[in-house]
């Protein structure tokens, strides 16, 4: 019993001062939080011709001041444009006409500058993976099974805030795969500049 009690002694001493002291963290201050989701449109060069790429983000929003936030979410895209094979002698049947079926997804984290501003900048990071396939025209039938690449892109976009709840944003990104090498198509093709046109729609910081 008298163990217990010194224990309990040695633990109030210890345990006292700490709370009279103020806690140090990381992030001060207040922090709001929000969310937002919605489409996305990209375009870019796709070996000689015009890609675009359709998907959708979404996030959910830390404002650590009226300055400074941050999201954290994901994002998917494909493309839906077609582009057909560069190398012809890939398949033994030339009635048949293959073209690309590409789509990729992953982490995306934003960076926003005065959120409350009418026109502000944000910056963007996308890590991630996709999958690349072969398809007929005009159908849904792939060809073979498709490889797996790994996707990097980041990016900087203007944003207009339309409403409270909606946001247009445009700017340029940088996609940068690895992983693609099929019926003459190579990374090179895939990766590059695009044009970003964002739509937002939800409850901002």
């Amino acid at each position: 019993m008298k163990i217990i009690s010194t224990i309990c002694v040695l633990t109030l001493l210890i345990v006292a001062p700490a709370h009279s002291q103020t806690m140090q963290t990381l992030i001060t201050g207040d922090v709001s939080h929000g969310g937002f989701g919605g489409p996305v449109v990209k375009f870019s060069d796709v070996k000689g011709d015009l890609g675009v790429w359709v998907g959708g983000r979404g996030g959910w929003i830390i404002g650590f001041d009226k300055n400074h936030s941050i999201s954290i979410g994901g994002g998917g895209y494909g493309l839906t444009t077609q582009h057909r094979i560069p190398d012809q002698d890939f398949l033994a049947n030339p009635n048949v006409q293959l073209y690309a079926a590409i789509g990729y997804g992953g982490l995306e984290l934003e960076y926003t500058n005065r959120s409350s501003d009418l026109v502000h900048f944000t910056a963007t990071t996308l890590i991630g993976a996709g999958g690349f396939s072969l398809r007929e025209d005009d159908n849904d039938t792939f060809f073979n099974d498709g490889d797996a690449f790994f996707v990097f892109e980041p990016g900087i976009h203007l944003e207009l805030n339309v409403t409270t709840f909606f946001r247009i944003s445009t700017g340029i990104s940088y996609r940068l795969t690895s992983g693609i090498d099929k019926a003459g198509f190579k990374d090179s093709d895939f990766s590059g500049v695009n044009g970003v046109l964002t739509f937002k729609f939800g409850s901002f910081r």
